[in-house]
């Protein structure tokens, strides 16, 4: 290849990619694109070259080295119901779904089991990627996603021993089938359990030596000798770098391995996917669409119904089912691994080559509209799963009901987990929701921690809504967060709603839908850093303290008046004379109704905080402040002088 060559195809490759992450789509359409276009059967600007191709090989090679980067043997243990149950069920089914319609269709058997493992692969790229992107990694259906992918990865290296078997025919398959699965067996017992001392010996010294190059130099040779080994005994290159990944994953040097070797490896398997893209041929595939859309909509098809029975069938509700179905429907980048290495051992004729190879990359395509558009779909679906969503909301309700005004906290993450452990000291009643079962399971007993999703309006009713003083949304969700605060705003207009957000990037919305506060993360994280940088900067302690309280108090507008000095915790003994909170709903009738601020002189016994009105932003009003029906008026000051004013709001002057 020369250095034009080069140069055409690195300019091709950064705009597709670029494109492709502008409208959120794989990098993986982009290589493939590319390939078509400057291929022999697109513009033909760059020649199907041979040492192209060896190069792209290696993609492969760091592909699944990263798989086995990424294989833990605790995490398989942790998950082996979901992982060896559903996974294993549903990458037999498919790939026997598979071998029987292709061979039905007069292929032979070693073609359909090939095509029947490819389309049981789904792009665990893709998935992870929507399911962190949605914040859905520790939902049920997301972890049980996630352990069907686990087994893909653990069953595509039976089919990189298998496929190249398949080649031969009669007694010389069943005879190049079992020595393969031999060398495989002797493979990973000399590898792995011999090996693992000596890999760890070895990588503690070149780390030792602190050189960065000469880490990343250690770990390519491992990579490429073992793959190489594996080579020469008759399997395939693939098999041996995931060996050398779980001979790594077991050391301490893991996550510096994976962080290094991901630029590397990805520059590689684009290069992969664009020789890919150069083999398909345009106008085969247009003569051979009607081939092309059976093998896209069939597998798919096919493959969603499977996942979604196999996973009734291990348990779960029917919408987080089909929401599986739906997430690894699609087939995905190991299937491309699969098919290459058949075509190297002429198992596929080239007119299904290209025509799997196409269906495959539209299926790539695909899969991340699908999942981002599906959700009325599932909502639609959720409807006809009555009976589950009824016993989920009676046990929420029945859990619940024995808590007189909680305060409802939405996820017990770890922030969550640190407001429940200050309210349980004040000894104030808490309810908190999550939809990791895991996590619910894990907290400690007594602890009122609730599976249920805080999103879900019955929920939340369930979950005593009506009796709440308070609701804390402790997960940074910004449209999940809106969604809660309509909620709340229909059923329970004066709950006051605190909200925590990483940032302040989504502070104007989330105050605008509603919220009492909002919490930026960040800004108690920066605060917090200012105070000990000042501490170690001998800046009296008095003096930090006046700083952080000066921010806090310009930054939420809730606590203004709340931070008079340092000494105020002796003064304010009795709890009484303690300021508080109160949230004010103005009915119809009130007597503020019409007022102004000024007019009321509320403010010589209680500080309003923040007036909130209906559709619009809250503020702080100032004494022209008119009051309409629906205000919500949240007031600061002593129990005493709390209860004054609010009769003042509703029902006029007091009489003396």
């Amino acid at each position: 290849m020369t250095l034009t060559a080069v140069l055409i195809l690195l300019a091709a490759s950064v705009a597709a990619v670029l494109v492709c992450r502008t409208i959120q789509m794989p990098a993986i359409l982009g290589y493939l694109l590319v390939g078509v276009a400057l291929g022999p059967n697109g513009f033909a600007l760059i020649g199907d070259s041979a040492d192209a191709r060896h190069l792209a090989e290696f993609g492969i090679v760091f592909l699944m080295f990263t798989l086995g980067l990424e294989f833990s043997l605790p995490q398989l243990k942790a998950m082996r119901r979901a992982v060896l149950g559903l996974g294993a069920a549903q990458v037999a089914v498919c790939t026997t779904v598979g071998l029987v319609i292709v061979a039905s269709l007069g292929y032979s058997l070693s073609a359909g089991l090939v095509i029947g493992g490819m389309f049981a692969m789904s792009s665990t790229a893709i998935v992870l990627k929507m399911l962190i992107e949605r914040d859905e990694v520790s939902s049920e259906y997301g972890r049980n996603a996630i352990a069907i992918l686990l087994f893909q990865d653990l069953a595509v290296i039976g089919f990189l021993v298998l496929i190249p078997a398949l080649g031969e025919s009669g007694w010389g398959l069943a005879l190049a089938l079992g020595l393969a699965v031999v060398k495989a067996a002797v493979a990973f017992v000399l590898i792995l359990k011999l090996g693992q001392r000596p890999m760890r010996i070895w990588l503690n010294t070149i780390a030792r030596q602190r050189s960065p190059e000469l880490f990343m130099l250690n770990i390519l040779l491992i990579v490429l000798a073992l793959a190489t080994l594996t080579a020469l005994v008759g399997l395939s290159m693939a098999l041996g770098a995931f060996m050398a990944g779980m001979l790594i994953a077991e050391t301490e040097h893991r996550h510096i391995v994976e962080e290094n070797i991901a630029s590397f490896r990805d520059l590689l398997l684009g290069l992969f996917f664009v020789t890919m893209g150069m083999a398909l041929n345009p106008g085969l595939v247009i003569a051979n669409a009607e081939a092309v859309f059976l093998f896209l909509l069939a597998p798919f098809l096919i493959k969603a119904v499977v996942v979604v029975g196999l996973a009734r069938f291990f348990g779960g509700t029917w919408a987080s089912n089909v929401r599986i179905g739906i997430y690894l429907a699609q087939t995905g980048e190991l299937a491309l691994v699969m098919l290459t290495l058949a075509n190297d051992h002429s198992i596929l004729p080239a007119h299904l080559k290209q025509t799997i190879l196409m269906a495959v990359s539209l299926s790539m395509l695909t899969a991340p509209l699908l999942i981002r558009f599906s959700e009325p779909f599932i909502r639609w679906f959720e409807r006809f799963d009555w009976q589950e969503s009824a016993a989920r909301i009676m046990r929420v309700a029945s859990q619940s009901m024995v808590y007189q005004n909680p305060v409802i906290i939405c996820g017990y993450g770890r922030s969550g987990q640190s407001l429940a452990r200050l309210l349980e000291a004040e000894k104030i009643s808490f309810v908190a929701l999550d939809n990791d079962a895991m996590r619910v399971r894990a907290s400690a007993e007594g602890v009122a921690v609730i599976y249920g999703d805080a999103g879900n309006r019955e929920i939340l009713a369930a979950a005593g809504l009506n009796k709440a003083r308070a609701l804390v949304i402790s997960f940074a969700d910004t449209p999940l967060a809106l969604r809660i605060i309509n909620t709340v705003h229909t059923l329970r207009p004066t709950l006051p709603i605190i909200v925590r957000t990483y940032d302040d990037s989504d502070l104007d919305r989330l105050l605008e839908a509603g919220a009492t506060e909002v919490v930026p993360e960040i800004i108690e994280g920066s605060l917090m850093l200012a105070t000990h940088s000042l501490l170690a900067l001998d800046t009296p302690l008095p003096r930090v303290l006046a700083r952080i309280r000066g921010v806090r108090e310009e930054r939420y507008s809730l606590l203004r008046g709340f931070f008079h000095g340092v000494s105020d915790a002796q003064d304010d003994a009795e709890e009484n004379l303690q300021p508080r909170l109160r949230s004010v709903v103005l009915m119809d009738g009130a007597a503020a109704i019409g007022k102004t601020l000024g007019e009321l002189d509320l403010e010589e016994f209680v500080k309003v905080s923040r007036v909130r009105r209906v559709g619009k932003a809250p503020r702080v009003p100032d004494e022209h402040w008119r009051f309409e029906v629906g205000d919500t008026v949240v007031l600061l000051g002593r129990a005493d002088d709390l209860s004054f004013a609010v009769q003042r709001l509703l029902e006029g002057t007091p009489e003396a």
